[in-house]
């Protein structure tokens, strides 16, 4: 078995590396990466600042403790910035705000849509899930879930199916557990790394990714598709929705905006180059199938 060759960055994400390198102005585009969305929110009617207060209003305390493992070691490449957060998705500003941030980013996918623009992108990988897999699964995992958006929405068309979302950061699984009770949904809450989850061996039909690669270096996604590999009954699924690097948009993105979407995507070069159809047969997968399901983000299928 051998490991996919990292192919070099182009010329354009080289030039984008020299400038975010300097560290003022590295600072620079993550400030102005979070106002950006911040303002795009504001304009599609979500309330950005609203819905933080009302969340940093309620004693975190109970939901921290039902979810938090206190003996696990966080890997080296997650314990960094992300997002424009200093401390990644170690703390409670990065889980309060993703979820205005989802539909900040997901606007401008398709142009009608725009606050229902992050609702369509789950609806096109869902109908894909669909098409792809005959038999309902009735156990599901939903790795790297956040705050749960993910798996309250697999919840919702699979509701016969046993649902767990794993994730690595407890402050993300806290306010999941909190919304697991808005939504009446009964889901088993994991905090563990993705790569080594510490579940059964042959326990689950379907393992669901949704926007998690993209931010992982290639080590931990291989890593991650054998953990998976290892958790999937025969023949089980694997299906990942991410960014597509094949999209038109990234490859005629302005520099400008690549800068800034790179300043809060420390690991985007190395999944821009991943051979993801090669790291998913070297964990033994079949030969996966990728459906284009947005303007910029594509699904992809591997059953064992």
């Amino acid at each position: 078995m051998t490991n996919s060759i990292k192919t070099p960055p182009d010329l354009t994400s080289r030039l984008v590396n020299g400038i975010l390198s300097i560290q003022p102005l590295f600072n620079l585009a993550k400030h102005q990466a979070r106002q950006m969305m911040i303002k795009r929110a504001k304009k599609i009617g979500v309330h950005w600042h609203q819905e933080v207060e009302k969340l940093q209003a309620r004693n975190w305390e109970n939901d921290l403790a039902k979810v938090q493992n206190l003996k696990i070691t966080y890997p080296e490449y997650y314990v960094t910035s992300f997002h424009a957060y200093e401390e990644g998705n170690l703390s409670w500003q990065a889980a309060f705000e993703v979820e205005s941030a989802a539909y900040a980013v997901h606007a401008k996918i398709w142009q009608d849509f725009q606050a229902e623009g992050d609702a369509k992108l789950r609806e096109s990988y869902h109908n894909i899930l669909k098409s792809s897999i005959a038999q309902p699964p009735q156990d599901i995992l939903d790795l790297g879930c956040s705050v749960g958006m993910s798996s309250f929405a697999l919840q919702e068309i699979y509701p016969q199916a046993k649902i767990t979302g794993l994730d690595l950061s407890p402050y993300f699984l806290a306010v999941a557990n909190y919304r697991s009770q808005q939504h009446q949904a009964n889901i088993n809450w994991v905090h563990a790394q993705a790569e080594s989850t510490g579940l059964a061996d042959n326990a689950y039909d379907l393992v669901s990714i949704f926007l998690v690669c993209h931010e992982l270096p290639q080590s931990a996604t291989r890593k991650i598709f054998a953990e998976a590999r290892r958790v999937l009954r025969p023949g089980g699924h694997l299906a990942i929705m991410d960014m597509n690097p094949k999209s038109e948009i990234y490859k005629t993105m302005p520099t400008y905006v690549f800068t800034l979407l790179k300043s809060t995507e420390p690991y985007l070069d190395e999944y821009f180059t991943l051979d993801i159809e090669q790291a998913l047969v070297e964990a033994g997968f079949q030969t996966p199938t990728i459906t284009i399901n947005s303007p910029r983000h594509r699904t992809v299928t591997a059953q064992v």
